[in-house]
């Protein structure tokens, strides 16, 4: 069953004049993003810094509120959907920070148990901790941590509390934004492990957005790359990682290290050269032109389309690899 589905979605943000008396500016960040997300799949979603994708996340939640396009949660738009703050239970963030995500001011069990406050308000307190008691168990931490404070976590256990908040509500979507890319490499995979197991437990639907190919591999069913806030390609999770089609795909595979040292010192990559645009100027051609080792004049001056090339499977690109 289709749980979450965009079309078109362009999202950006006003700043700040470059002077002191200078009018807002109009900075975009997210261009006519399209996908579908089932019951119980993860899409990971995949790009350098700066292309998009926590953006992507926020406003998926409408945390951050489109621009264009529309956002479909179980069919219906997001933007005419009357209680939308009651409907939040069913979709719950997990984010980069699971430091600066906790309170220091309440103990683990009441930031566990405090979004019951607003998805179920008729629970009595004693029933309320129960529930937090019982996701902290979900997450792999014992009943005591309910009455710890954050200062009292290490990382690993900060994100599974955050984890915990995310569930407490028993939702059906979670964003998880970058949740491993401030934890060690022994507790990212700990972590991936916890959200895969529950979210078999729970038939939860994820998306999952990192910069890592290596764990996106691991976790997710589909794939989609952006560059610069647009989606160049898109595919099941074996296709794209058995052949990736766009040199940006590409080039993002490349830059993944081989656990292998024999196998690492013998690999062949090519690094990307050239900078990355400025999202206030962007190319009119291809969004990846200006670092592209195949470009042409073509890919200066014609944005490729996102066409698809085989069922699941989409790309956009001028001269996708064979």
């Amino acid at each position: 069953m289709t749980l979450l589905e965009t079309r078109a979605l362009d999202v950006g943000y006003q700043i700040s004049g470059a002077g002191l008396f200078s009018a807002p500016r109009y900075l975009p960040i997210v261009h006519d993003v399209s996908f579908t997300l089932d019951t119980g799949r993860t899409l990971g979603v995949v790009g350098e810094s700066g292309c998009g994708k926590s953006t992507l996340g926020r406003a998926l939640l409408r945390l951050a509120v489109p621009d264009a396009g529309q956002v479909f949660w179980q069919g219906q738009d997001m933007a005419t959907i009357p209680d939308l703050r009651r409907r939040r239970a069913e979709m719950q963030i997990i984010f980069q920070d699971p430091i600066a995500a906790l309170d220091p001011r309440m103990t683990l069990g009441r930031i566990v148990s405090r979004p019951l406050a607003t998805f179920e308000p008729g629970l009595s307190r004693k029933a309320a901790r129960a529930r937090a008691i019982e996701a902290l168990e979900q997450v792999g931490l014992s009943a005591d941590f309910a009455d710890r404070y954050p200062h009292e976590l290490s990382g690993g256990q900060a994100q599974r509390v955050g984890i915990a908040r995310a569930i407490v509500g028993r939702p059906k979507l979670i964003v998880c934004d970058e949740p491993v890319s401030a934890l060690d490499v022994s507790i990212q995979a700990q972590v991936i492990n916890l959200l895969m197991d529950l979210q078999e437990q729970m038939d939860l639907a994820l998306v999952f957005i990192s910069h890592n190919l290596a764990l996106v591999r691991h976790i997710s069913h589909d794939v989609m790359v952006m560059c610069l806030g647009r989606v160049v390609e898109s595919a099941p999770r074996d296709a794209f990682y058995a052949r990736p089609l766009h040199p940006y795909s590409l080039a993002l595979m490349q830059a993944v290290p081989e656990p292998d040292p024999a196998r690492e010192k013998g690999r062949v990559g090519t690094a990307l050269q050239g900078e990355l645009p400025s999202v206030l100027a962007p190319p009119r051609g291809c969004v990846f032109a200006s670092r592209c080792p195949k470009a042409v004049a073509l890919c200066q001056q014609t944005r490729p389309e996102l066409v698809s090339v085989a069922e699941g499977r989409t790309v956009a690109c001028h001269f996708p690899e064979n």
